[in-house]
């Protein structure tokens, strides 16, 4: 009993560590952000590696989760005689949830590991101390840019995914099953607000950014300077990552749409 206590205590503290470690490095971020103005070329080359190079999986998933979307709602909305509104179920669909949270998820995995192994592979060549025994601050260096980099990718990139998605679903509805193409999109544009929806959506998204970028720099960051905990280190972004998203999901649309 007394081994258990010890074991859950031990588990205890090393959680509270671990979350006052990161909350010290996300401070150290926020504060040294402020450099990044006089060198906008940082975060402009970060934005390109992060958020151009993640295009392609983004569209080609935003294009066959629209072509389901596309099927599954018109078989549900078939049944009521609503098939109409295929176009309204989609957008809705996607620019609530799916477009924010499949692109955050895809963001962790493809995005994510990438700043993880980077950030983990300077740290294990020694590149980070180099950078310190020269006065150069790793974290306004390295961290901020690539931090600020995903956050601005994550918006764009969820509403390409959105966009392609509303597409996929009216190539499936509309040239494929047969939905009237009037009313696929006047529906659509009477049904979808600007504020309520896609605002909101763009918020998620927002959010989504700084926990998957942030988790990912943390975790490179953090890690220990070997192959293993650098393997470590991307395994947890991913899970980490991703259960964040979710949760952040769960509590963002019951803030916005209670």
């Amino acid at each position: 009993m007394l081994n258990l206590l010890a074991r859950l205590g031990h588990s205890v503290r090393a959680g509270l560590h671990d979350l006052g470690a990161a909350a010290r490095t996300f401070a150290a971020i926020i504060s040294g952000s402020g450099g990044l103005l006089k060198r906008p070329r940082l975060v402009t080359d970060q934005v390109h590696f992060i958020g151009n190079y993640s295009l392609v999986i983004i569209a080609v998933s935003g294009l066959f989760v629209g072509f389901v979307l596309g099927l599954q709602g018109y078989y549900t909305l078939n049944k009521y005689g609503s098939e109409q509104a295929l176009g309204l179920l989609v957008a809705l669909s996607l620019t609530r949830e799916l477009g924010p949270v499949v692109t955050a998820l895809l963001f962790a995995g493809r995005a994510g590991t990438s700043l993880t192994a980077e950030i983990g592979l300077m740290k294990a060549g020694e590149q980070l101390d180099a950078m310190e025994m020269m006065a150069v601050d790793p974290i306004k260096r390295v961290l901020a840019p690539r931090f600020w980099a995903g956050v601005l990718a994550m918006p764009v990139l969820a509403a390409i995914f959105s966009a392609v998605g509303v597409l996929g679903g009216y190539i499936v509805g509309v040239d494929l099953i047969g939905v009237d193409e009037g009313a696929f999109w006047s529906q659509m544009q009477a049904g979808v607000d600007v504020w309520s929806d896609v605002a909101n959506g763009v918020l998620k998204s927002l959010v989504f950014g700084v926990a998957v970028t942030f988790t990912a720099l943390y975790q490179g960051y953090r890690t220990a300077p070997t192959p293993e905990g650098v393997a470590r280190a991307t395994t947890r972004t991913v899970v980490i990552g991703s259960l964040m998203v979710l949760w952040l999901d769960f509590l963002l649309t019951a803030l916005m749409f209670s």
